[in-house]
Parts: C-alpha cells; structure tokens; sequence
C-alpha cells in the first residue's frame, strides 16, 4: 500500500488567513482612529512647511479668521483632486486654537461677504480666500493658488500665500504706499483715484505723505511714490529718502516734462544714486504710422508706440524682469503699447558711474523705430537750465530714447522706478473725455505703460510672495531611451519577464500542491 504524504498547506495557508486577521485588522482600526495620513510627495505639498509651522507658534496669540469662498467638502471629491493640497493646508490651519475657518459661497451669504469687502475695491468671487485678524483683511484669489509655471508645470501656491497673509493681517497693517506732496504732485482725490484704487484691489493701503512735516518715513512705508512734481523736494526730504533707499526701500519716481525754473536738483540726486539722468524734455512723435489716438480719439503726436525691453527671463545680463509678461499680454492684442507726454530718461555711463558694478539698471519703455528703421521722435526742451535745453534741444532728437528704467541696488536690496510721465496713473489723461459709441471703442494708448506701473509695484515690493516657503510643484520620474530596442529590453526586463517568472513560479506551486 503506498504511504500518503502528509500535507501542511491547507494549514499553513489557515494560520497565515488567521495572522493577517489578529495583525492587520487591529492595525487598521487604530489608523482609522487617529486618521494619520503620510505625505509621500517629494514637495510636501499635504504636509505644512517647517516655516509655516514656525510662523503659526509665533502668532499663537492672534486671533485669525480664514474664509473660504466655497463649498469646503466639496474639495474631497475625486473629481476635484486638484484641490486637495489646499484642502489640507487649510484642515491644518484649523487645527490651530486661534485659527477659525468659515466656509460660505459668497450668494449665499451676502452681509458676510459685504464684511469682508465693505468698500468693495477687493472683490467677491466664489473660490477666493480671505485672511482677517487685527482688524486687517487680505485677499487671495483662486487664480493665484493654483499656477502654471513657465514650464508647464502645475504648483500649488496656496501654502506661501496663506503664510504671506497671516503675517501681514497678524501684524496689524496692510504694505503701505505713500504718495509724497507738497511739490505740486498729483492728489490721491483727483488725478490718481482710480489707480489707488487699483492698488487697494491688490492688497496695498494707499496714503498721501508731506515729508517735509512729518520729518521721517513711517515704519510701514513699503513704496513711496513722487509723482508729477513741479517743484523740486528739499535737502531734508532728499537725506530722507536716500536714508530711505539705504535701509532697503523701493520709490516709484513719475515725472512729467513742466516748466521749471533750475533743475530738480535734489530730485537728481536720488536718481544719480541708482545711475540715472533726469532729462528736461518732452518728447512727442512725428511718424504718422507711430501715432496713437488720444483719448478722444483723435490721432496726436503726444500718444506714440514704444517698446519694452525684454527683462532677465530673455536677457542674460540682468537679474530683474518686470516686460515679460506685459509684452506676452501687448502680444495678444490685451492691451496698446504706448505712452503719452513723455520727458526722457538716461543712464550714466558706466565708466562715469561709481556703483555700476552693484546697480543693475535697465531700459523699461523706449521709443520705436519707423518703417525705414530710423527713430522718427522729436525732443523738445522744457525746464531745466541752459545747459539742459542744449542737451534737449541739438542731442536727444531723432535717436534712442527711454522713457522708463528701473535700478536694483544688489547690496541695499533698493530699488527704484523712474518714468518720464503720469498719464499712465493719472484718471483725467487716461479716460476719455468724450462719449464714444462701444463699436469704435479702442484701447487706451497709455494702457500698456499704465499695466507696467502696477506690474512695477509687485516688482517693488511683493506683499505676496515674502516667506520663503515657496511653489510646491508635482515631481514626476521619467525614463530615457537611446532607440526602439533599448525600450524594448527594459520593458521586456520591467514587466513582461516578472510576469513570466510569477506564471512559472504558480505552476510550479500548483504542481507540487498536487503532488
């Protein structure tokens, strides 16, 4: 009679159903209890920064109100994972004592989001995140949150700009732009209203400053503003703002051509700080084909085309980059390349300039060439003394002009904006100043440098992008392959000889079961 074998596997397979059980079902009730979920992405995009998670210990005793112009739950749904970054961000901010977050679509509850935007320069729209603590709100809308990088690549931003806006509503005070008076500049009531109100939509706290009465530049002073001067600032005011600029401040400088008499001495001397002329001119054009209408639609040779010079993203040279992006928007028909009653501006040479090897200075608006390729513009002298009017007069037709620069002190970290007119900001020379029919509408002439100026003020101080943390950016692993038969082995070795392998170990299992 032939002996049977004796076989452990119905038993061993048991006790292993039996192991699993009494291991992995405790496991995961205990998982499931504490919800501990692993961020395994490279960037951390689930998990808050250790800077982050430094800044909520140190503002621990502020109460902080987060609002979410949404439906929050809906963020957990398969179809919207996308959002899912954000989602945990903001569970994490809520996790915090002092940190309340209120989730509501703003048709739902209007006197909420009448609270949040009482003088409604901000603006309401459903995805958008608010911050409020100490009195001061902070806006972050949906688009900012979730970027496209030049590359293509999709970053969440939500994170940094989250930890940019506690930090500020935390510290009691929006970034505050200051427009100095007293030299005949224009007000904050009548020629820049609408562009303080395009500052307040972008976050900023808009004030007008008398220097020469206050005797110092207030702490919260994140960009001074000078512009339409028409006469020029004093000594105080200039060691001010020079002190000013050595601390690391920015100034956005718009000077209009006006009758003067002497120069703007002291104005010059903040400009030769950062390697830059002050011309006493005005410029206008004499190319019909260079001509822009003006805002009643009359075509005058006060409104002409220019250029902006590429900035670091195409130039090597500079570090600085504030044209890319309005010339990718000129480019797409959004907006007018074009300035108005314009004084130029020009740069030291660098021989003749003391701190050219730690200024970067760069050309921002300039005039355009005809159809023959010559420069067709006219300088005209206007102020200045007679040494100035020469200069206007005999050198600076018909050639190379700038209207804009801007200068980086890569030591003090200041900078500075110089253009050589207001019409960008200024309400009355931007607005049309008859009714014209919505057909014949046409862009602003002055609408692309006007873009420039705002563009320039997040150049000059970015209250957004501030603390470090960052664009989390996905990471994604990719194979190189030298031809078709290189592909083929590695697939072969990745996939298909696995499977192989498993197939013939089964049927080998599946034989000696048997056996």
């Amino acid at each position: 009679m032939k002996k049977k074998k004796f076989n452990l596997s119905g038993t061993v397979a048991f006790i292993i159903a039996l192991l699993v059980l009494i291991i992995f079902i405790p496991i995961n009730l205990i998982v499931s209890y504490f919800d501990k979920g692993f961020d395994m992405t490279p960037a951390g995009k689930y998990t808050l920064n250790d800077k982050t998670v430094e800044l909520l210990d140190s503002t621990s005793d502020k109460k902080i109100d987060i609002y979410c112009l949404y439906n929050f739950e809906e963020f957990k749904r398969s179809e919207n994972s996308e959002f899912l970054p954000l989602y945990h961000t903001l569970k994490q901010l809520e996790e915090r004592d002092n940190i309340t977050l209120t989730s509501f679509k703003p048709d739902e509850n209007a006197a909420l989001a009448k609270e949040l935007d009482p003088e409604g320069y901000l603006g309401i729209e459903n995805g958008d995140t608010f911050v409020k603590s100490n009195g001061v709100i902070k806006k972050i809308s949906r688009s900012k949150v979730f970027q496209t990088g030049s590359d293509g690549s999709k970053q969440y931003a939500g994170e940094e700009l989250l930890a940019a806006a506690i930090t500020t509503c935390a510290s009691g005070s929006l970034p505050t732009v200051y427009f100095l008076t007293g030299h005949g500049e224009k007000t904050l009531d009548t020629n820049l209203a609408e562009f303080a109100a395009i500052l307040k939509t972008n976050n900023y706290e808009v004030s007008e400053l008398d220097l020469g009465k206050e005797g110092a530049v207030p702490d919260n002073a994140k960009i001074i503003y000078l512009a339409g001067p028409t006469s020029d600032i004093t000594d105080k005011e200039r060691d001010l703002l020079l002190e000013y600029a050595d601390n690391g401040g920015a100034m956005s400088f718009l000077i209009d051509p006006c009758d003067t008499e002497g120069r703007f001495t002291n104005i010059e001397k903040i400009m030769e700080e950062f390697g830059l002329i002050l011309d006493y001119n005005i410029v206008t054009e004499t190319t019909p084909a260079n001509m822009l209408d003006d805002p009643d639609q009359n075509q005058n040779e006060n409104y002409f085309r220019v250029e902006y010079p590429a900035g670091s993203q195409y130039n090597d040279e500079f570090t600085q980059d504030l044209t890319t992006d309005l010339n990718t928007l000129v480019s797409n028909g959004s907006f007018s390349a074009g300035i108005s009653y314009p004084r130029s501006v020009t740069e030291i040479p660098e021989d003749a300039f003391p701190g050219a090897s730690y200024i970067e200075r760069s050309s921002i608006i300039k005039n355009t060439t005809g159809l023959d390729g010559s420069y067709t513009t006219v300088s005209k002298s206007m102020g200045g003394d007679d040494t100035t009017a020469k200069e206007a007069n005999e050198k600076l037709s018909g050639i190379s002009l700038d209207f804009g620069y801007y200068s980086y002190n890569k030591t003090t970290k200041a900078k500075l904006v110089v253009i050589g007119t207001t019409a960008p900001i200024d309400t009355v020379r931007c607005t049309p100043t008859v009714e014209i029919p919505p057909e014949k509408m046409k862009p602003a002439s002055t609408s692309a440098t006007r873009m420039l100026t705002v563009f320039s003020n997040t150049w000059l101080y970015d209250s957004e992008i501030q603390f470090g943390v960052g664009n989390k950016i996905n990471a994604y692993d990719y194979m190189k392959f030298s031809g078709s038969s290189d592909a083929t082995k590695t697939i072969f070795s990745l996939f298909i000889l696995p499977v192989v392998i498993a197939v013939i170990g089964l049927a080998v299992w599946l034989k000696r079961r048997n056996s």
